[in-house]
């Protein structure tokens, strides 16, 4: 079913049209013949959207308009006006319209715009649903959603961090591994021991043997003083190293060494001294590649390993993204002092559909932009960078040069082209396709039957 609709018009002929024509469109039709009837219906019964004439017998189009979206301020309202009538299509559309039509039209433009309507709605509700889940739940450390992915990782966080074993956390530049780091301490019984980080790309070679083991006096130049090394100040805590896939193999064999002795010796000092302190390495690499290409070491990897927690892509967690992005609203909004308490239905489908390279680091810096810049108490698809407002899928539908395909073999190369660069969320491609969900289901469904069929032949 495309949409539940009211339909109000008192010219019995067009109505009966109107409502006949939706019906075989798929929308499931309510039908009133004047704007009081509208409202007995609407007192009882909640429509996806609503359509009506303007200018009627009794109460105007308008002021049902106004009535309908007191009774349901989400409601939205389409109307219908008379060709050169623009002055009364404007005025509804400041009484909160959603969208008008001028008579005479294609049936085809009331389908789109109700389409349109319906989608709208929708979102609205999911977006409604999704605040609440925020305000409900409880976020594991500074990880925000629930997503099956997102409870999954939480799960697994759950269960490592009553182990001191070492873990590796991999993902996506951007994806939140630190924030999995820092939930494993604060969910251990170090947690009122220090968290102490590290990115290992960020730092000299030079100098990272004596940031992360310390130094005495006069072990080089500048080294005025003894200094404690990282795996000290961390001592009875975690130790966080991020983006150990970029620490140069000679350190890799003294980092491999402490880790099996638990025992540091400073650069330039003949003693070792014994440390307690739990390692996560992070990397967005693939170790198990740079081992094969001599870049990393194979019995560092194992020692590192021994938990792996593979944190998803945010274009993989879903509904995660309006969680994620709520969130950073409030944060954002509170810290710089400004009015803004919402995201538009449209901003938000912008939200799901993009597809997050930079992941939810990306994100925040996004929401952080449109909460900067927005003129409203809403942030709206303007607001947004312009690659989020302009994104879509690569169209390849795989259709070489003078292949003549039937219309709906195209359409069926280009949802399971969307439905891949969504990562197969089947929200998101009924959003970035501009459909409701059942209907990419039943296409989908379609497609499989004909798949075993053709097998059956075969």
């Amino acid at each position: 079913m495309r949409g539940r609709i009211l339909l109000v018009e008192d010219d019995a002929s067009l109505r009966e049209t109107l409502c006949d024509g939706l019906r075989e469109d798929g929308f499931e039709v309510s039908c009133a013949a004047s704007a009081e009837e509208a409202l007995r219906f609407l007192s009882r019964s909640r429509p996806e959207a609503l359509v009506t004439d303007l200018r009627m017998k009794g109460m105007s189009g308008l002021e049902l308009c106004r009535r309908a979206r007191e009774l349901d301020p989400r409601l939205p309202v389409v109307v219908m006006t008379a060709f050169g009538d623009m002055e009364a299509a404007v005025e509804a559309i400041r009484a909160g319209a959603y969208d008008f039509l001028a008579k005479p039209f294609e049936a085809e433009a009331l389908t789109i715009s109700l389409d349109r309507a319906v989608q709208n709605r929708r979102l609205q509700r999911e977006i409604e649903g999704l605040q609440q889940r925020l305000r409900e739940a409880r976020p594991v450390g500074s990880l925000i959603g629930d997503s099956p992915e997102l409870l999954e990782l939480a799960d697994l966080i759950d269960r490592a961090a009553q182990s001191d074993a070492t873990v590796l956390v991999t993902g996506e530049t951007g994806s939140g591994k630190e924030l999995v780091a820092r939930a494993l301490h604060e969910r251990s019984a170090r947690r009122g021991r220090p968290f102490v980080a590290i990115n290992c790309a960020a730092v000299p070679e030079a100098l990272l043997e004596s940031e992360l083991f310390g130094h005495v006096r006069g072990a080089f130049t500048d080294a005025r003083r003894d200094r404690r090394g990282l795996f000290q100040q961390a001592e009875g805590g975690t130790l966080f190293l991020d983006e150990i896939g970029d620490m140069p193999l000679p350190l890799q064999a003294k980092l491999l060494r402490v880790l099996q002795e638990r025992r540091v010796r400073p650069v330039g000092s003949d003693s070792e001294q014994a440390v307690d302190v739990r390692v996560v390495a992070a990397t967005h690499r693939d170790l198990e590649e740079a081992v094969e290409e001599g870049t990393f070491r194979r019995d560092l990897l194992y020692r590192i390993n021994v938990i792996h927690i593979a944190v998803p892509p945010l274009r993989e967690r879903g509904n995660d993204v309006l969680l994620l992005a709520q969130h950073f609203l409030r944060e954002h909004a509170e810290r710089s002092g400004r009015p803004v308490r919402g995201i538009s239905t449209e901003a938000a489908a912008k939200l799901l559909a993009y597809d997050w390279p930079g992941n939810v680091r990306e994100l925040e810096n996004c929401i952080e932009r449109a909460v900067a810049l927005t003129r409203n108490e809403e942030i709206g698809v303007e607001d947004l960078p312009e690659r989020v407002r302009d994104w879509a899928p690569p169209p390849d539908l795989d259709v070489s040069e003078g292949e003549l395909l039937p219309l709906e073999e195209v359409e069926r190369r280009h949802i399971l082209r969307v439905l891949e660069a969504v990562g197969g969320n089947k929200a998101r491609a009924a959003n970035v396709l501009g459909i409701g969900r059942k209907t990419l289901y039943r296409k989908l469904e379609r497609y499989r039957a004909r798949a075993a069929s053709k097998a059956a032949e075969g």
